[in-house]
């Protein structure tokens, strides 16, 4: 039997859509309500102490990511009855207690080191995973319907065949997994992001950490998530927000978030730091909410097979189940759109039992003429390319099919520039004369 933590009595399948529930972060009035253990709290704060030395209330309640007044005033109370903080400088007219300067004692420096021991982590106060979970569930991205003219909008760039544009809107809709496949440079990874584009418009709360049975797991990634400035208060004393709403969360943009040939199975669960002795939350769970994408399929280090059964209990249970460095096992929300995108068969990576597992297939296939032609003629006008017809006529002639080259979609694009490349260095018209296409293609194609 699986040792797992679990926060509810059952989880079953995500928020369905059309729910009238709406998440937002509870107020904070008092220690209890974080939901953490003061004590726990309490060593947050003196690591931030002991590591910045002399810094004021307000700015111990910014680090940790909680209010002042009704639960950082209380915690730093305790801490100077309990002489491990010591206050250095007097108020500020006007400013209140939260302008005291604080400084940590010879004794708190003590009580530091062994709670660093523990944990380095000293920054914003995580929220507990049974919080994460129903917020994880209330804002589930499958609320977000994808109709046939909004695809069409975000598709409008891409010169796409009816078929494949009407299976990837149910797809996008299923909320489970997509599996792109196709030769290079045909637009799978493009047509990802304008999925992405369509369906992560809206925003959501995440925690900057979560704590799980004593650990913290880091959640909050600048590089994956994009946050949006929310009101800044009007107090000016350096209090983080408002104290309507609790500071671990922060507004951000749906994810997408892409990941290739780096992937190994390790990196899907949690990561821990042995010299930091706190966690970094994998792929999939800094993707809730919102896209992952795994993009040169079949690339990875990590067999595809071993890959996909990873999955396997994720796409179809939409729950993950993670591991903490003592063997324990935690049930992690999973609310992601996963889509695989690759160049190489299908034959070749998988069998056909572990591709049924995957929703949906589409297949991306090579541009007929016309759809070249089409692609070409919108790329030459985008970048001011002259273009010419007779001139893409001998471009599909002379380097095409007398060779048997096949067509890709990206190759107006990278033709063009190239065009453009020689022209400015002959300094001449950018156009689709003869002798620029031959000089274009020369240095573009490589016969392999």
């Amino acid at each position: 039997m699986v040792n797992a933590l679990r926060p509810r009595k059952s989880t079953g399948a995500l928020k369905p859509p059309g729910s009238a529930e709406v998440f937002s972060p509870n107020q904070l009035s008092r220690i209890e309500d974080t939901g953490l253990s003061g004590l726990w709290l309490q060593d947050l704060a003196l690591k931030i102490l002991y590591f910045q030395g002399y810094i004021s209330g307000y700015k111990v309640a910014e680090e940790i990511a909680l209010p002042f007044p009704g639960v950082v005033d209380q915690l730093l109370e305790i801490l100077k009855r309990e002489k491990l903080v010591e206050i250095k400088t007097a108020q500020t007219i006007g400013l209140g207690e939260g302008s005291y300067v604080y400084g940590i004692t010879g004794l708190g420096i003590q009580r530091a080191r062994e709670a660093l021991e523990r944990s380095q982590y000293a920054g914003p106060a995580p929220v507990p995973l049974h919080q994460y979970y129903r917020s994880v569930l209330t804002q589930s991205r499958d609320r977000n319907i994808v109709t046939d003219s909004s695809l069409r909008q975000v598709l409008a760039h891409l010169v796409l065949n009816e078929q494949i544009i009407e299976r990837i809107g149910p797809a996008a809709n299923s909320g489970t997994s997509i599996f792109f496949y196709g030769p290079p440079g045909n637009g799978k990874t493009s047509i990802a992001r304008a999925i992405g584009s369509l369906t992560l418009g809206e925003a959501m709360y995440i925690p900057y950490a979560i704590h799980i049975d004593g650990q913290v797991v880091k959640l909050y990634d600048s590089v994956n998530h994009e946050m949006i400035a929310e009101e800044a208060p009007a107090t000016g004393t350096g209090q983080l927000r408002s104290n309507r709403v609790d500071p671990r969360w922060i507004k951000i943009r749906r994810p997408f978030i892409v990941v290739g040939g780096e992937l190994t199975l390790e990196g899907l669960d949690l990561v821990f730091d042995p010299v930091n002795k706190f966690y970094e939350a994998p792929f999939q769970v800094k993707a809730n909410g919102g896209i992952l994408l795994i993009d040169d399929f079949g690339r990875q280090l990590v067999r595809p097979r071993d890959l996909l059964n990873r999955w396997i209990v994720p796409l179809e249970n939409r729950i993950d189940y993670l591991t903490l460095h003592t063997g324990r096992k935690i049930e992690m929300p999973f609310d992601v759109l996963v889509m695989f995108s690759t160049n190489l068969p299908p034959k070749d990576l998988v069998d056909e039992a572990f591709l049924r597992r995957l929703r949906h297939k589409i297949e991306i296939p090579d541009p007929s003429y016309d759809e070249y032609r089409q692609i070409f003629k919108q790329v030459a006008q985008a970048k001011r390319v002259n273009y010419s017809e007779s001139g893409l006529a001998y471009l599909l002639q002379e380097w095409y099919i007398r060779r048997g080259r096949k067509l890709r979609a990206s190759h107006p694009r990278d033709l063009c520039d190239q065009i453009l490349d020689i022209s400015r260095y002959l300094n001449i018209d950018a156009d689709m004369s003869t002798d620029l296409i031959n000089r274009a293609a020369g240095a573009y194609f490589v016969d392999v």
